[in-house]
């Protein structure tokens, strides 16, 4: 059964069971995820690589009929569905099993794919498309995001981040909590800013800078400063987007401590850790123990306050500072 993406209310969570979620628009797909699916499997949710489970059925049709009182119903989220996976997706039908929706996310699916067909002409499974957005939509969505931060912006200058962009939704919500990140004590961003903030498509994203200084990754990190030129909002951000990160690798040490497999707190986490960062973020808990990343916590948010007190110093800063903790 084909549904389009406006039309959710159609869906019956105690009827339908099963749904791939094809196209080429993964920020409105996670945008639907997010806040259709989650709040209703609080933390049963469990994400697979369509590889993963055909390298190994056996195991995971175990993962995903093994019932507890605390575990009733589950959440199943297959990345990078192809094809391939049209077998498993038939015999999940067979079994019947209760409690258990499974969202498939592929890419762009041409008309004669398995999977479309499957899905498109099965009464019991719903197939939803999602196309790239148009700019009216992109705009729609950050007016309502400025909107609901009671922040003061411009037509022009949220075109000019619709513009920058590119199409994509996921874009968007990048530069959106970009600029987020930014704007916490202020109630107005000007044009000037917007093109300081969302520029970085230039450089290394701040994100990778972050994601090695946690790694330790040194050699890569000096070749990241070495090739960029950041500006005291980026430096700013850039210990902001570390504040978060290290958080979350607070949070899971603190799980690890209570003797819980950090591949399961990974896959569980809240709000969900994307595919392709799993790796990375289980590298950067090896490297931190719980102690070393409160104190690393508390080193971030002095940096943050030095930074404003010393702009013409900030690049000197936070690079001393992110090659001094991935050396440490």
């Amino acid at each position: 059964m084909i549904i389009k993406s406006f039309e959710l209310n159609k869906i019956n969570l105690n009827k339908n069971s099963i749904f791939l979620l094809y196209g080429e628009n993964e920020g409105f797909k996670n945008d639907i995820i997010k806040n259709y699916f989650y709040n209703k499997f609080s933390n049963n949710i469990y994400r697979y690589e369509e590889k993963e489970i055909l390298n190994d059925q056996e195991i995971f049709f175990n993962s995903i009929m093994s019932k507890s009182f605390f575990d009733k119903k589950k959440l199943i989220i297959i990345l990078r569905a192809s094809d391939k996976i049209i077998n498993i997706v038939e015999t999940i039908i067979e079994k019947n099993i209760e409690d258990i929706k499974i969202i498939i996310n592929s890419g762009i699916l041409d008309k004669k794919s398995k999977i479309r067909v499957f899905f498109e002409k099965n009464k019991n499974t719903i197939a939803i498309p999602f196309y790239a957005d148009n700019n009216q939509t992109l705009s729609s969505i950050a007016n309502n995001f400025f909107k609901e931060k009671q922040k003061l912006i411009s037509q022009q200058t949220i075109n000019l981040i619709v513009e920058r962009s590119r199409g994509d939704r996921q874009n968007l919500n990048n530069e959106l909590t970009k600029i987020e990140n930014y704007i916490l004590n202020k109630k107005k961003i000007d044009m000037n800013e917007i093109l300081k903030l969302t520029n970085l498509a230039e450089n290394y994203d701040i994100s990778e800078l972050t994601d090695n200084c946690l790694s330790k990754n040194t050699n890569k990190i000096i070749r990241i400063l070495n090739e960029n030129n950041y500006s005291v909002e980026d430096c700013i951000l850039i210990t902001r987007n570390l504040l978060t990160k290290a958080k979350r690798i607070l949070k899971i040490q603190i799980e690890i401590n209570k003797n819980k497999k950090i591949d399961e707190i990974i896959s569980t986490y809240k709000p969900p850790i994307f595919w392709k960062d799993k790796e990375i973020v289980k590298k950067q808990a090896k490297c931190w123990s719980l102690k070393n990343i409160e104190n690393l916590i508390y080193k971030i948010n002095e940096i943050e306050l030095l930074i404003k007190t010393n702009s013409i110093n900030s690049v000197n800063i936070i690079s001393d500072f992110i090659i001094g903790q991935a050396k440490a």
